[in-house]
């Protein structure tokens, strides 16, 4: 079950990611740019939004949804929102998820591009 406080960033992310990857699908980006760029987007502002929080002390989006955000495809975004908001740096965890994330779409961007 998820965390009433947690659907609003859940839903608003994926509503975000899908509607910004048919929008950029149907203006004619190849599906695949079209899937980067549209999690990319949620990813970074999720870590914008969690950094606020952090600082005032509210609600924060949950360590998962960062990962996952990363991991669906919003790699960039990720480690956009790392390095401009300086967030999440001493966790070693989103390191090594982010690199993980960052091989995986790395690989799949060959496969699909190249292949």
């Amino acid at each position: 079950m998820i965390d009433p406080r947690n659907r609003p960033a859940l839903y608003g992310s994926l509503f975000a990611g899908l509607a910004t990857f048919l929008t950029l699908w149907f203006l004619g980006l190849q599906p695949f740019m079209a899937w980067m760029a549209g999690w990319t987007i949620p990813a970074f502002v999720m870590y914008g939004i969690d950094k606020r929080q952090a600082r005032g002390g509210g609600w924060r989006v949950p360590e998962a949804m960062l990962h996952g955000l990363a991991l669906v495809g919003g790699v960039l975004g990720a480690w956009a929102g790392r390095f401009v908001f300086r967030h999440k740096t001493q966790k070693p965890v989103f390191l090594v998820v982010l690199v993980a994330a960052s091989v995986l779409w790395a690989v799949i961007a060959v496969w699909v591009l190249l292949g």
